[in-house]
């Protein structure tokens, strides 16, 4: 090559060895390649089923109707005053979007592992369009709970939608966040530990009852709450609920506790997702 070569790169692409050596500037760059996963996760999905989206729909609802028989009308768990529908409606909306989004970004680099082995770009693009798509996924059954909602409150229902409803959107960001980051986390892990892969559906499920979705807050003793809030999920779930319905415990202290949870959670999951990229390939 000659010593005046005077070619302007516009992108270069170099090794990255440190544990922080991250550029998540290079999401932004991709955008257009998310876009395209978006739209592959949401149309292939329910693509050879007769219901097709409808499955978006009928899976909140049979949900919660199971829940109202169970855990309602068999086990008689108080609701704190609340329609038992819309109550466990709104805990399973909510809970459906963390879930789908830790569980299906928990397998990114065994089920991508082809992809990323030919092409590059980075890694996390596939498990962020993941919670992207689901959150249209969510917006559709948002929709269903918001319907119920207005047929509750125009026949007498005592539910009383408040100010706190503003605080949803920044929810709904911590949902995504959370789910991302022990998704990504947990990705990492299996690409090693393939354990974690069959632990991991056991482990949605025991998360799910430690969380207020089948029944209030308020039925945990005042001594034991704390630990409850060392769930990053309890104050998101209650503080969904209550901004809707105008019934749960929301306590300031337990959203910080939440949100620092998150926080740290995400952080750690990075990290440990941008290290692993760089040598998942020789071990999966």
């Amino acid at each position: 090559m000659p010593d005046n070569d005077n070619t302007n790169w516009t992108m270069e692409i170099r090794s990255r060895s440190g544990w922080f050596d991250i550029n998540l500037s290079e999401l932004w760059r991709y955008r257009d390649l998310i876009l395209l996963f978006v739209r592959r996760d949401f149309v292939a999905y329910y693509k050879q089923t007769i219901l097709g989206p409808l499955w978006f729909l009928l899976q909140p609802l049979f949900t919660t109707v199971v829940f109202t028989i169970i855990f309602s009308r068999i086990a008689q768990i108080p609701t704190d005053g609340l329609p038992p529908f819309l109550f466990y409606m709104s805990g399973t909306v909510a809970w459906t979007y963390f879930a789908s989004c830790m569980t299906q970004t928990s397998n990114t680099f065994i089920t991508n592992a082809g992809i990323f082995g030919k092409v590059y770009f980075p890694r996390l693009v596939v498990p962020i369009a993941v919670v992207i798509s689901n959150l249209i996924a969510f917006a559709i059954q948002f929709g269903l709970f918001l319907a119920f909602l207005c047929y509750f409150y125009l026949t007498g229902a005592d539910i009383h939608p408040n100010g706190w409803l503003l605080l949803v959107p920044l929810l709904l960001v911590q949902m995504a966040a959370l789910g991302l980051g022990m998704g990504i986390l947990i990705s990492s892990m299996t690409t090693k530990y393939r354990d974690l892969a069959f632990a991991l559906g056991f482990g949605v499920q025991l998360w799910m009852y430690a969380t207020p979705i089948v029944y209030p807050l308020s039925q945990i003793p005042a001594q034991w709450q704390w630990l409850f809030a060392l769930n990053p999920m309890t104050a998101i779930i209650e503080t969904f609920r209550y901004a809707f319905l105008g019934s749960g415990a929301i306590q300031l202290w337990m959203l910080g506790v939440s949100f620092a949870m998150t926080i740290l959670i995400l952080a750690v999951g990075i990290v440990l997702f941008s290290r692993v990229e760089k040598t998942f390939m020789d071990t999966i």
